[in-house]
């Protein structure tokens, strides 16, 4: 029986480059076997061992970047710029945390507290085999760093590449396997959902994906089967408030960015729009004129004047259209784009949105700016509050304790000010979402120590006669174990001396046969 092949296309010109077989799903389950076996060789070495290893992925990553970012321009379509600046970020991250994950993972000593003669130490110890699932919009720079993180951290690493850009995905199996001391530790498959779930089913010990909201319910409800600990990077719906002292040419310009970079396929596009007050008819005049300034278009090239690329799926263009549909039907104005040719889009500016229309609720992923006035800073908050997504938003302001005060309210995992979407290109901050936009980091210490489970031991010293546990649990030592407890941790000093003087009034009322003798005897 023939096995399914998944076709390599691009989206720019709709010619195909390629194939490959899908993987089965016993492959998916051979490969978490195997990276079970592989486990133990791979977590027993150093950190600083794990760390050269991925150094050497390093060299080869910049030796194959036209490669690279000519498979990138192929699969998505997108600008060899574009493509490079997948790498870019991939490399970055993989530098920064090669000089990093020595310090994060160390053993840390912890406060002993009352046992002042015991040592406690909590180690960062790898999960066993990782799973990472991955998405098409970014597939280079979506994948490397997961499986950088669960590798340095000890783990060894399955991955299934989206079947939207299966060709990157072989790309980064081959690049893999070009390192030989990397590649007994890392397994690639190949797939659609289906080998996605098999691999979820194989029981591995830590999933991280990313990708849709409605994709990762069914993994998180798959892995609860077998209490199988997750991360979720899910979708977004990025709010951007332009309050009244902003820097209105700045926001117009990076708004724009933000919302049309990549075609708007970007988690974290700016996907809503709030302008206070009496700055929205020269904020929405900017923003068309730097929509009309950015056009789409495809090259194989490796410099291209063209900003944004086709959309990637073609079922995402289902999406787009339903959304700008709904909204126009709605009332919505388009002021600038709506023209679509084949998955190519010109940017779209909306006016006259509001929050009953899809475009305001749901994740569109397309290259759409709607634009809504608000009257005060407590509408835009609450607006941008108003919606199931967390992922991040941008406020722009040039009193930055101003938007800090703003931002404070944002129900949101990342926020940034007068900018837009770069905060994800900063290895060292924490990146992901809150509400039905996930939990769990990517990026930062915290993006890393999420690959480890913290596994905690305290040292005893050579058997003493007296120590806490004992002095506690003592017959008759309960008005001294209060007492202790409420001179070390009593929170004014009437608790603290009502305990010292209950021991007190207690040993005075308690005294022995012999000393009661012997005060009868004085007396007489």
């Amino acid at each position: 029986m023939e096995r399914e092949k998944l076709a390599f296309f691009n989206p720019a010109t709709g010619a195909a480059f390629g194939e490959i077989a899908m993987s089965t799903s016993e492959e998916a389950e051979q490969a978490v076997r195997e990276m079970r076996q592989a486990f133990p060789e791979w977590s027993a070495k150093s950190v600083q061992e794990r760390a050269d290893i991925l150094f050497k992925l390093q060299h080869v990553l910049i030796e194959r970047r036209d490669e690279i970012t000519a498979t990138l321009n192929a699969d998505c379509g997108k600008s060899r710029q574009d493509g490079l600046i997948e790498l870019f970020l991939a490399v970055d991250m993989l530098a920064q945390f090669r000089h990093s994950a020595k310090k994060w993972l160390r053993r840390e000593r912890v406060s002993s507290g009352l046992y002042l003669f015991k040592q406690c130490f909590v180690e960062h110890r790898p999960h066993g085999v990782t799973v990472v699932i991955a998405p098409w919009n970014y597939p280079f720079t979506l994948s490397l760093p997961p499986v950088v993180s669960a590798l340095l951290a000890g783990n060894t690493v399955v991955l299934k590449p989206s079947e939207v850009t299966a060709a990157t995905g072989v790309l980064i199996e081959k690049l893999f396997k070009s390192v030989p001391e990397l590649s007994p530790f890392v397994r690639v498959v190949h797939g659609d959902g289906r080998v996605g779930a098999a691999l979820v089913a194989s029981h591995p010990d830590y999933i991280f994906m990313t990708g849709s909201t409605a994709t990762g319910k069914k993994i998180m409800q798959s892995a609860a089967e077998s209490l199988t600990p997750v991360a979720l990077e899910l979708g977004g719906k990025d709010a951007m408030i332009v309050l009244e002292d902003a820097d209105l040419q700045a926001a117009a310009r990076w708004g724009a960015w933000g919302a049309f970079f990549h075609s708007g396929q970007t988690c974290m596009a700016v996907e809503r729009v709030y302008v206070v007050g009496s700055k929205y008819d020269e904020f929405v005049k900017l923003a068309v004129q730097q929509a009309q300034e950015l056009k789409s278009g495809y090259s194989s090239e490796l410099n291209a004047s063209f900003f944004m690329g086709p959309v990637t799926d073609p079922r995402q263009v289902k999406i787009i259209d339903a959304h700008l549909q709904d909204a126009v039907d709605k009332g919505a104005k388009i002021l600038t784009g709506g023209k679509r040719e084949g998955l190519f889009y010109d940017p779209i500016v909306l006016t006259d949105v509001t929050h009953d229309m899809k475009i305001m609720r749901d994740e569109t992923f397309g290259p759409i700016m709607p634009i809504v006035k608000v009257q005060s800073e407590e509408e835009a908050i609450r607006l941008a509050n108003d919606s199931a997504y967390g992922l991040g938003a941008s406020v722009w302001s040039r009193d930055l304790r101003h938007a800090k005060r703003v931002a404070d309210r944002i129900e949101a995992g990342s926020v940034i000010f007068n900018d837009s979407i770069a905060q994800f290109g900063v290895p060292m901050l924490p990146f992901g979402g809150v509400k039905s936009s996930g939990f769990g980091r990517t990026h930062g210490r915290e993006g890393l120590l999420q690959f480890t489970r913290p596994y905690s031991f305290a040292v005893g010293g050579a058997p003493i006669k007296v120590d806490v546990a004992t002095i506690l649990r003592e017959n008759g030592h309960y008005e001294l174990a209060t007492a202790i407890m409420g001179l070390v941790f009593g929170t004014t000093l009437k608790q603290k001396w009502e305990t010292l003087s209950q021991l007190f009034r207690k040993r005075k009322k308690n005294k022995t046969a012999s000393e009661i003798k012997a005060e009868v005897a004085v007396t007489k």
